[in-house]
């Protein structure tokens, strides 16, 4: 049947989504992307056009529910009610409307996925993350969160011997170097207005320590929010590359014998105006306490990939055990001082990368840290050195995925608040992946790792 004419439909529509429908018109938006994260990491979407928006901003767009089960290979998993049959829709989020300056013509939004009668749909990581925050809330704090993401830029070569496409660097500067400030210069600047337009606050920019490895953070906000920048600084990093010919990957350990790339998650946590995380106090360590508790968990989703467990070794400040300690950059969990003296102390979560689904593991943080209040839970004595000092004498997180999926499936609290369909969903696309490239090389996993985060 052909779809009548939306008519009056604008008319309809609240202030906010008419001046998206303005703004679009305005700029000569033909495009305008409805993204959402997957189970495997990755972020997937449709586009509406602009003359069917005023519609889509209210239907959504239809979309089968078999693809909350595809792992990032693009293999689809055998999960029950995520298969051939069923329909959901992506609903965009107009409050999340930005113009996509590397992609002349197009914008986006981030959205969730909803049933077709309008009700939250189980398996949305989205709706997760706004179930744990609103859980939250019920003792009285909300939370305040910014990914610390680092990344690779270079370029992506045909292998000469015939193999999967290589990263090669776009250089081989030192760490800090101003080298590295000069041969990035061009794509940073680009990179910073593109986030700057989206509404994203830069905060700082340096080269890193790998060859063409770079940092850009972006200012805090809160959780929801937190999660959907993330998204879009993905999106936005790896699209102005290719705009310019270039390539940037945020794979945990794009390659094997350099520094890895993490997405540190910094947490406050707030009771009305107050930081509760601004000093030595039961709710903070209650709070840590329950991070430690659940972290063997946790890192099956803050470190969602295969390749997340190259970058989590000892000595090499991306944590592998499960401890804290103020300024404790081997720490999982790092109680960081303030900076200057309108800063705010917070914690870093290090075992966290950019190939996890921002909002399955910003919602599973909050759900361990809310656990450790309730529980009241002991994160015991500080670490003030390197753990890994001292064998043996603090737990090791796990080595692989594989491990880390075990864990999860073993904490009731995060399989509960998973919830049975989204809980099997992701731990049938996460094994998956893991015996995908089990029975590969180690180049078939970093291209495949590269060409997807």
């Amino acid at each position: 049947m052909t779809d009548r004419p939306s008519g009056n439909r604008t008319s309809q529509l609240d202030p906010h989504a008419r001046r998206i429908l303005e703004r679009a018109e305005l700029e000569g938006v033909e495009l305008i992307r409805f993204l959402y994260a997957d189970h495997g990491g990755v972020i997937r979407g449709k586009a509406a056009s602009r003359s069917r928006l005023a519609e889509r901003l209210g239907t959504g767009i239809g979309h089968t529910v078999a693809m909350m089960a595809m792992n990032m290979l693009d293999q689809l998993q055998d999960v029950e009610q995520l298969g051939p049959v069923g329909e959901v829709r992506i609903v965009p989020d107009p409050a999340t409307y930005v113009p996509l300056p590397h992609a002349p013509g197009a914008a986006a939004m981030l959205s969730d996925l909803r049933r077709p009668d309008g009700s939250p749909w189980e398996a949305c990581p989205r709706t997760f993350l706004k179930d744990a925050i609103a859980e939250l809330a019920t003792e009285g704090y909300t939370l305040v969160a910014a990914f610390e993401p680092e990344f690779t830029l270079g370029r992506r070569l045909p292998d000469p011997g015939g193999g999967p496409d290589r990263l090669v660097p776009l250089d081989d500067s030192l760490c800090y170097a101003n080298t590295g400030f000069d041969t990035a210069h061009d794509y940073a600047v680009k990179l910073v207005r593109t986030l700057e337009t989206q509404g994203l606050r830069v905060e700082h920019y340096h080269p890193e320590l790998g060859p063409g490895q770079q940092e850009l953070s972006v200012r805090h906000a809160p959780a929801l929010r937190a999660a959907d920048n993330h998204v879009l600084f993905r999106e936005s990093a790896r699209g102005v590359a290719m705009r310019m010919q270039m390539w940037a990957t945020l794979a945990p350990k794009p390659l094997a014998d350099q520094a890895g790339n993490g997405a540190h998650l910094h947490l406050s946590l707030w009771d009305d105006k107050v930081n509760v995380f601004g000093q030595d106090n039961d709710v903070r360590r209650a709070f840590i306490g329950g991070l430690l508790a659940h972290l063997p968990a946790l890192t099956a989703l803050t470190c969602g990939s295969v390749n997340s467990f190259r970058r989590l070794a000892p000595r090499t400040w991306a944590s592998a055990y499960a401890v804290y300690g103020p300024d404790n950059r081997e720490a999982a969990v790092r109680v960081c001082s303030a900076l200057g003296e309108s800063g705010e102390p917070n914690l870093e979560l290090k075992p966290s990368d950019s190939s996890a689904n921002p909002y399955l593991s910003l919602g599973a943080v909050i759900h361990a840290g809310l656990d450790g209040i309730r529980r009241g839970l002991d994160p015991g004595e500080p670490v003030g050195v390197d753990p890994d000092t001292l064998p043996g004498r603090y737990p090791r997180l796990p080595s692989s995925l594989g491990e880390a999926l075990d864990a999860l499936e073993a904490d009731e609290v995060l399989m509960e608040a998973l919830g049975p369909l989204r809980s099997s969903a992701y731990v049938a696309v996460k094994r998956s992946e893991a015996a995908a490239f089990a029975a590969h090389d180690v180049a078939y996993e970093l291209y495949h790792h590269v060409r997807a985060f």
